[in-house]
């Protein structure tokens, strides 16, 4: 009779400590004297830039990272300081990074970004 209440104490004991979960350790404070570094990694996509305009024949002349010049035909919008300002169609020819793009509608400055609609 003994060992059978033992036995029935100790499967108690045991099943009321598996009940209870220790509580979740809260993040360490910051440290001051060494804050976390960010990083940032920079976009894959090509971006283009507008190295020249040509006002009279409505074209401009982008450049791009080697290897990320895009074929004819398609179609970039052109930023100027993160607001779109026009849009135009790459149309060549191409030479090493850079190629000709023809202005569809609004315009273009040199220093301005191009990005794939």
């Amino acid at each position: 009779m003994r060992v059978e209440i033992g036995l029935i104490c100790g499967a108690l004991l045991l099943g009321g400590c598996s009940f209870f979960k220790p509580a979740a350790k809260s993040p360490p404070p910051p440290d001051k004297k060494n804050p976390p570094q960010t990083y940032v990694t920079p976009a894959l996509g090509a971006i283009g830039r507008v190295e020249m305009v040509n006002s009279e024949g409505r074209f401009v002349v982008l450049s791009f990272p080697q290897g990320r010049v895009p074929p004819a035909g398609q179609h970039w919008r052109i930023n100027h300081r993160g607001l779109t300002v026009g849009r135009v169609t790459i149309a060549g020819p191409r030479r090493d990074i850079d190629t000709v793009a023809d202005i569809v509608e609004g315009e273009a400055h040199v220093g301005d970004e191009a990005a794939p609609e």
